[in-house]
């Protein structure tokens, strides 16, 4: 079972650490081509960070993403904050996290004024609709990039559990939506609970909402520097106020334990998202588009950005030539 080589590899600080200019140059990229929002950048950050720069370890990674599930506000944008402190600390996560949200702010309000403008070109209209079909691909090949790293590390019949929690995350990012929070702390509370006992414990393109673009176009474009304070200022508390912190009581065996059962349930909930994703679409062209990003992705192992891409380029073909575009 995890213990301490666990504990203190989740505390362990990244094996590389990265100038700002770094930081700066690969959170923009991320900001600026993660079309699809959550899963797109949970996929990308993962991608850059565990996989090519090896700044941090698959448990680091899911217990960053169980972490930020947890917090309130937009988690993905949370992740990106926490990814970037752990490989240039406080600088770090100030540059990156600005890096992140910044083109997808310059994009709303370039969209903004376009609505403003009158109705939107038809070929804009039908590239987001495409690339918005093949999120729901993005979502489980998101969820199940993570999930093998997330096996190995569960062991004899904590394995059992394991699997209860994915698909629990999975179901309730499904059906629940809004209430998946209290199934990940439920899923923490649970293996905390096997574990010691609850008597002994103590203690760029993001897929911004659309009323977001409401507001910012209501006010012709002048309040989206005070939206967007209000909206991320709270991400970037948490992540700076809080991330020391949590690596030191990651390293606590009753939180290990916790992290344990919420981490699995958060990858099951990434994957989950793909079903209400794939409900929502409302025209037979973009089932299409997903089962086609569906295979690009996770049979030919495509990138996700060149998917989205992709997705949107065909989405913009169709409507221009006719095709219906959703309501």
């Amino acid at each position: 079972m995890p213990g301490a080589d666990d504990s203190a590899r989740s505390s362990r600080p990244p094996a590389s650490v990265a100038g700002l200019g770094e930081v700066a140059r690969q959170w923009t990229r991320i900001g600026a081509t993660g079309f699809g929002g959550p899963p797109a950048h949970i996929s990308l950050l993962r991608e850059l960070c565990v996989q090519r720069r090896r700044w941090l370890d698959d448990a680091q990674f899911e217990d960053a993403i169980a972490a930020t599930n947890l917090l309130p506000g937009p988690a993905s944008t949370q992740l990106a904050i926490f990814c970037a402190w752990r490989v240039g600390g406080v600088p770090g996560a100030l540059v990156g996290g600005a890096g992140f949200i910044l083109p997808g702010l310059v994009l709303i309000i370039a969209l903004a004024v376009l609505f403003l403008s009158g109705a939107p070109p038809v070929w804009v209209l039908g590239a987001g609709a495409g690339a918005g079909a093949a999120v729901a691909a993005v979502a489980v090949q998101a969820g199940t990039s993570l999930l093998p790293a997330s096996w190995r590390r569960a062991t004899g019949d904590e394995r059992g559990r394991w699997v209860v929690y994915v698909l629990l995350g999975g179901l309730a990012a499904a059906t629940v939506g809004p209430w998946l929070v209290l199934v990940l702390l439920a899923a923490g509370v649970a293996e905390l609970a096997w574990r010691h006992g609850l008597g002994s414990s103590t203690g760029a393109l993001h897929a911004w909402p659309l009323g977001a673009v409401a507001a910012i176009a209501a006010t012709g474009g002048l309040g989206a520097l005070a939206w967007t304070a209000v909206a991320f200022l709270p991400s970037f508390s948490f992540i700076l106020l809080g991330a020391e912190r949590f690596d030191r009581l990651a390293a606590s065996a009753r939180v290990r334990a916790f992290l344990d059962g919420a981490g699995p349930a958060a990858i099951g909930a990434i994957a989950g998202s793909a079903v209400p994703l794939a409900l929502a679409l409302s025209q037979r062209w973009q089932a299409a588009v997903l089962i086609a990003a569906a295979i690009a992705l996770l049979v030919l192992r495509r990138g996700v950005v060149q998917t989205l891409l992709s997705a949107g380029t065909i989405g913009a073909v169709a409507a221009l030539a006719g095709a219906p575009l959703p309501g």
